[in-house]
């Protein structure tokens, strides 16, 4: 069973946290997410417990308490969305007088106000 934990102190460690849920059952894994570029703690993490029974026990006993100083947030963790790619959801670009060639209308790629020219008072 993986485990999401959150609002951790950022000086926790993965250590720190296999001790405290391996009073539970036995732990796989427990991952703290870091920051890609300063490697800091975003303040979350997820352990995984091979039998689903001491996870659930591991989160009705954790569930409200707190870890330096800070109260825990603790659920099963869900599936993993593929959200790879970032990308805008309705394009980009473009947009009321957005895009090059502002003004209504527009050249290449147009809609109301993209695209690359025919903008207002331009000559060619």
């Amino acid at each position: 069973m993986n485990i999401y934990v959150g609002n951790l102190s950022p000086d926790v460690t993965e250590e720190e946290l296999k001790e405290l849920f391996a009073q539970f059952g036995q732990v796989t894994s427990a991952s703290i997410i870091k920051d890609r570029y300063s490697g800091h703690s975003r303040g979350f993490a997820f352990v995984e417990m091979p039998a689903k029974s001491e996870g659930i026990a591991a989160l009705m006993g954790l569930k409200g308490k707190t870890l330096r100083e800070r109260t825990l947030d603790v659920s099963e963790a869900r599936p993993r969305t593929d959200s790879r790619g970032g990308g805008r959801p309705y394009g980009g670009g473009g947009g009321r007088s957005g895009g090059r060639g502002g003004g209504r209308g527009g050249g290449r790629g147009g809609g109301y106000g993209g695209g690359y020219g025919g903008g207002k008072g331009r000559r060619y």
